[in-house]
């Protein structure tokens, strides 16, 4: 036991129960506002991918979640919202619909500009065409924008 707490002492970086590497000295995190330029556009998206990504940064990590210049910077944006058909059924009907939302991100690590990257990342849902998308939209983007969230913040900080 003594021996694993040594190792994890001896890591370059920060550790925690999260798997976040944080750069020794980084203690700020700025997310700024994903603008939504998708052809299609969602008005809750923007506001939903910001907080999320803030809070989970903020509820996962020792950072202090910042406006402005920080130790570490994501900005980004939503390049594509689309719903199509995703499976035909055995007579040549749409029986599936997919919901898939892009964003496009740039991480900047002012501890460690090696980390730096810029990055699309896309998710998607697939439901019953037989619902009403509007019955289902808040749902689905909700699951799909935790997963972009997970992405943003594995890449950001997880070294594994």
């Amino acid at each position: 036991m003594a021996l694993s707490l040594l190792s994890f002492s001896a890591c370059k970086g920060g550790y925690s129960f999260t798997g976040a590497s944080i750069p020794v000295g980084a203690k700020t995190i700025s997310v700024a506002t994903f603008p939504n330029y998708a052809t299609t556009v969602n008005p809750q998206l923007s506001q939903k991918l910001t907080d999320d990504l803030r809070n989970l940064f903020s509820s996962q990590t020792s950072l202090n979640v910042v406006n402005g210049s920080a130790d570490m910077e994501i900005s980004g944006e939503i390049t594509s919202y689309t719903t199509r058909a995703a499976a035909l059924s055995a007579n040549d009907e749409v029986s599936m619909n997919r919901l898939s939302i892009t964003i496009k991100v740039k991480f900047v690590n002012n501890k460690d500009h090696d980390a730096d990257f810029e990055q699309s990342f896309t998710r998607y849902r697939d439901y019953n065409a037989q619902l009403n998308f509007s019955s289902v939209e808040s749902s689905l983007m909700a699951e799909i924008v935790s997963e972009l969230c997970d992405d943003v913040f594995n890449k950001s900080v997880v070294n594994w």
